[in-house]
């Protein structure tokens, strides 16, 4: 199994910054690409960003293009997404997922691994 944590939640005013980190541990031989997805309150969970293996390609929900940026590690297996200009629509617990394919994917159906999740909120 692959065991993935995220760190870094928190209370931000808009306009502020947060990143967020995903640890994975466990068989990490199954970890390919990896995504951030996040569900506010009385929503469906949404899909925000994705990275290949390498780094090389990413996928970013047109609701954060220009605002956050996905990046890992794959020597500390950590993958990070790094939020600025926070708005308060952003407010949600943000989770880590893993899928064992490198292909970039939007859709949480097609993640194999996910962690707890992590809350951010983002004060007007």
């Amino acid at each position: 199994q692959v065991q993935l944590v995220e760190s870094g939640g928190g209370l931000v005013q808009a306009g502020g910054s947060l990143r967020l980190s995903c640890a994975a541990s466990g068989r990490i031989f199954r970890i390919y690409s990896m995504g951030w997805f996040r569900q506010a309150p009385g929503k469906e969970r949404e899909f925000v960003a994705a990275i290949s293996w390498s780094g090389g390609r990413t996928l970013y929900a047109d609701s954060v293009q220009g605002r956050f940026s996905i990046s890992r590690d794959n020597a500390k297996n950590t993958v990070d997404l790094q939020m600025n200009s926070l708005k308060p629509v952003d407010t949600a617990v943000y989770y880590c997922a893993s899928r064992k394919n490198d292909d970039l994917r939007s859709v949480d159906s097609e993640y194999d691994y996910w962690g707890q999740g992590t809350q951010v909120t983002v004060s007007s």
